[in-house]
C-alpha cells in the first residue's frame, strides 16, 4: 500500500502553485498529483517521497490534508492493460472509489492507483491473479 496525501485547497489562481512550492520547498519529491475540483474548493491528490512529513508541512501552512492508504497496481504499457485489469477487479467482485493512473520510477510501467475497501483481500485478489501491487 502507498500513503497518498489528499490536500483540501480553495479553488483559484496560483492554489495548486502554492502547494506544490510548499512541498517541494522542503525539498520533497511528487512523483505523480491528480486534481479535482468543485465550485469552492479542490482536492489535489499527490504522491510524494515523504508524504508523512508533506502532512505535517503542508498542515503547518494551513491546509486541511489526510493520508489515504491506495494501493498501485502496475500494468503493461499495452492498449487494453487498464480494460483488462478493470475487468479482473469486476470479477473479483471489488467496488473501486476512485482511480487514476500514474507511472511507476521503479518499474518504469504505468501504475493504476486504487482507492478501495479491504486492502488485504484487494492486493492479495489482484496478487493471485499475475498482478504485482505496491
Amino acid at each position: 500500500m502507498i500513503n497518498q496525501l489528499s490536500i483540501f485547497t480553495e479553488n483559484a489562481k496560483g492554489a495548486m502553485l502554492k502547494v506544490s512550492k510548499t512541498v517541494s520547498d522542503a525539498g520533497i519529491d511528487i512523483y505523480n498529483v491528480v486534481t479535482n475540483d468543485s465550485a469552492e474548493f479542490g482536492i489535489v491528490r499527490m504522491l510524494v517521497t515523504e508524504p508523512e512529513r508533506a502532512l505535517d508541512i503542508l498542515t503547518d501552512a494551513g491546509y486541511m490534508c489526510k493520508l489515504d492508504k491506495v494501493i498501485g497496481v502496475e500494468i503493461p504499457d499495452d492498449v487494453g492493460s487498464l480494460t483488462t485489469l478493470l475487468d479482473t477487479i469486476r470479477i473479483c467482485n471489488i467496488n473501486i472509489d476512485y482511480l487514476y493512473v500514474s507511472y511507476s520510477r521503479d518499474s518504469k510501467t504505468p501504475l493504476a492507483v486504487l482507492k478501495v475497501s479491504g486492502y488485504a483481500e484487494v492486493e492479495a485478489s489482484l496478487n493471485s491473479r499475475g498482478y504485482r501491487t505496491i
